[in-house]
């Protein structure tokens, strides 16, 4: 029997997480909702990092950190440069009578 793969609705995500706050256990909600512990825990730990920006998208919200991250990279390249270009600036001109 192949599965398909389940989509689930964000609502759907927060309740989750909200009764995993709540009263009941990780094996209560996975048998009641017939869903693996893994994907309960994964959305847990989304919910604890993003807060309110879990589960926003289908799977892409890290574009933005993604984002953060390369500009930050850059950053520290053009930081570099410059730190070696001062340097070259500066060795020029003490060079100079």
């Amino acid at each position: 029997m192949v599965r398909t793969r389940r989509n689930f609705p964000r609502e759907f995500k927060l309740q989750i997480v909200k009764e995993l706050e709540g009263s009941k256990t990780l094996a209560q909600i996975v048998r009641e909702h017939e869903i693996d512990h893994g994907v309960v825990t994964r959305w847990y730990r989304e919910y604890r990092k993003y807060e309110d920006n879990a589960f926003l998208g289908y799977g892409h919200i890290y574009k933005e950190d993604a984002r953060i991250a390369q500009l930050e990279r850059k950053i520290g390249q053009l930081t570099m440069e410059n730190d070696f270009l001062t340097r070259e600036d500066h060795d020029v001109s003490s060079d100079d009578p």
